[in-house]
């Protein structure tokens, strides 16, 4: 039931990022604008999205992680210095992903060897976060718990990684 719930969720937070970034696309067609103020209002845009992303995140967690009300007291400060920390993180994704999109058509082969290798340090230093906060986690709210917060991240992690990989061109060659 809960898995079900969980892929519903995340299915109607991606429909509702591609619903406002199609309204975005089409208000900023109305009028005619500079390339710096697009970069501005895309960046925005990308800003916006993520707070939402995080924000139904943290409710997809709440909704699936039972925690007793000590337990939620000991984990929600834990989680939000996680977000924090994987907020940095992401800035990081972003800007490659940025890098990229200003790039593409043009990609040198060192270039694009660069930006796999950001990319790649990106995955690492997520996955190294996680494996930093687990046994934190764990200690607030013991081991079975801290593994299904483990995988419900994960698996909110994938979905998004999906949706954004799947709307990433591939390098031309």
């Amino acid at each position: 039931m809960k898995r079900e719930f969980l892929t519903a969720v995340g299915a109607s937070l991606w429909l509702a990022v591609a619903a406002s970034a199609s309204a975005q696309s089409a208000g900023s067609q109305a009028a005619p604008a500079s390339s710096d103020d697009k970069r501005a209002a895309v960046a925005e845009s990308i800003d916006l999205m993520r707070k939402d992303i995080r924000s139904q995140k943290k409710q997809l967690i709440a909704q699936n992680l039972t925690l007793s009300d000590a337990e939620a007291t000991k984990f929600w400060p834990i989680y939000d210095k996680y977000t924090a920390e994987l907020v940095k993180i992401n800035n990081k994704r972003y800007a490659t992903l940025q890098e990229y999109a200003q790039n593409y058509g043009t990609l040198s082969d060192e270039q694009a060897l660069k930006l796999v290798k950001d990319w790649q340090d990106v995955e690492l230093a997520s996955v190294q976060l996680r494996e930093k906060y687990i046994p934190v986690v764990a200690q607030a709210i013991g081991g079975r718990k801290a593994a299904a917060f483990a995988q419900l991240d994960n698996r909110i992690a994938m979905m998004i990684d999906l949706q954004l990989s799947s709307r990433i061109p591939i390098v031309q060659h």
